[in-house]
């Protein structure tokens, strides 16, 4: 059986990731800081190390993506919006502070169960693994014995990690992916 590796890249920082604010499926560009990081981690990588490569459709997934496939002169095959964050709704450009203020009910209910249950307007994060992980595996089937970077976003990353290595939706804080981190996996 030929596996695909596939390298969960996330993307780099932003105004919203150091101010706290939550990102979710707003459209925020990356800060210098973060441009900063996608070129460093661009130069950690080689021209043919990775055969395909994918991204988010929100632009701070975008251009890291850029900035890595400029690097190693390698076309990005396509923008998914199947690979964005998981949508916080209203919660959206919020602190936490923030929607503990404005919306102290609902809140209370997704601290309760933050797998399956969501903020009004947004998904669960069950839901935002489901549609990532039916991602990955469509990429993997498309790209066999390859390596494929996919540029996406922490929650979704953690989703995905969280159903490759069979761990519970729950026990996803225990998983640590920070700005312009590399994570492999093999399907």
């Amino acid at each position: 059986m030929n596996y695909c590796n596939i390298l969960l890249v996330r993307h780099g920082i932003t105004d919203h990731n150091r101010e706290g604010r939550i990102q979710g499926q707003l459209d925020v560009p990356l800060s210098a800081q973060g441009r900063h990081q996608a070129q460093e981690l661009a130069q950690r990588l080689k021209p043919g190390q990775i055969q395909a490569m994918y991204s988010s459709d929100l632009s701070r997934a975008k251009e890291t993506a850029a900035i890595i496939a400029r690097a190693i002169n390698l076309r990005i095959e396509a923008y998914r919006p199947d690979l964005r964050e998981i949508c916080f709704g209203r919660w959206q450009g919020h602190t936490m502070a923030e929607v503990a203020e404005l919306y102290p009910e609902e809140l209370a209910i997704w601290r309760a169960d933050r797998t399956y249950s969501a903020p009004h307007g947004g998904e669960t994060f069950a839901q935002m693994t489901a549609r990532g992980w039916k991602a990955v595996q469509e990429l993997a089937i498309l790209h066999p014995g390859e390596t494929v970077a996919v540029v996406a976003h922490g929650g979704l990353i953690k989703g995905i990690l969280c159903m490759a290595r069979g761990i519970g939706l729950g026990q996803r804080s225990q998983l640590v992916v920070d700005n312009a981190a590399v994570t492999a996996i093999k399907l």
